[in-house]
């Protein structure tokens, strides 16, 4: 899988996050097609497990459609630990932490020549499909500005979103920039009735958001290879003290998701027609 990460790749690219008065170095790599563009864009947020051959493998899809992909991993240069699990002690990485990794993202794409500025988008899974919608949620940028985070002039077009946790945060506050929300509907680890109950609230207030539930999917249904297993080590978000959430890889959803994510692009960042 990672050999097909190959050609128009940049190395490990270091760049400054957006936290206020104490910014991270995080860092990330750069797929994109071949020629000087300028080209639309899309920042990678990983789950909670870390980057996987899964990111990359979206990532070179991308870059075969014309799109700029810049993978950001948030935990590696941190040293912290890909195991989905809270961490309560003092001194742990705030929530905040990866709002501002892909804040800082966006910023070094917009400063890059090769990228058009006011076309890139978030795209995420899981844990990070909460952060791909929280850098077009209205209210978080709001909170982030009051926490001093200098907010690019010209902030994410887009988001998309597949198998994401936070929903039923933002069930009651407002994206402000196209989402695409892609779900599983037997998805035990971010159950789908809180993107559902999201999706209607905000669409009702007027947002553009559009969501695909793939009947009887499963979370990492877009995953190639992953066998139908359960995780017995991850807690269930929504049931304290209970553990095992249920993956499985889908085809027919899966492809079904390229063929959402590529006509949604198009549209929002106006690229190449769907094939």
């Amino acid at each position: 899988m990672l050999a097909a990460f190959g050609g128009g790749c940049a190395g490990s690219i270091s760049f400054e996050n957006a936290t206020p008065k104490a910014p991270e170095r995080v860092e990330g790599r750069l797929v994109k097609p071949d020629g000087s563009g300028p080209f639309p864009a899309l920042v990678l947020l990983h789950g909670c497990h870390g980057v996987s051959p899964q990111v990359y493998a979206w990532a070179r899809w991308l870059a075969d459609r014309g799109y700029v992909a810049f993978v950001v991993d948030s935990l590696g240069p941190r040293n912290e630990p890909g195991d989905c699990k809270d961490d309560p002690s003092p001194g742990a990485t705030p929530n905040t932490a990866r709002f501002d990794d892909a804040i800082g993202a966006l910023r070094y794409l917009q400063s890059r020549p090769f990228v058009i500025p006011d076309r890139v988008a978030s795209f995420g899974w899981s844990q990070g499909g909460q952060y791909a919608m929280s850098v077009i949620n209205g209210p978080t940028l709001e909170r982030a500005r009051a926490r001093g985070v200098a907010l690019p002039p010209v902030g994410f077009a887009a988001a998309i979103a597949i198998s994401p946790g936070g929903c039923g945060d933002y069930a009651k506050e407002l994206v402000v920039r196209p989402l695409l929300l892609l779900i599983g509907g037997s998805d035990d680890w971010t159950p789908p009735q809180y993107c559902r109950e999201m999706a209607a609230n905000v669409r009702a207030r007027g947002a553009d958001v559009t969501l695909v539930e793939y009947k009887g999917a499963y979370h990492y249904f877009d995953v190639a290879g992953q066998r139908k297993e359960v995780l017995k080590d991850i807690e269930q978000p929504f049931k304290k003290g209970s553990y095992g959430v249920t993956v499985a890889y889908d085809l027919e959803a899966a492809a079904d998701a390229q063929r959402q994510v590529e006509a949604f692009l198009a549209r929002v960042l106006k690229g190449a027609p769907p094939r």
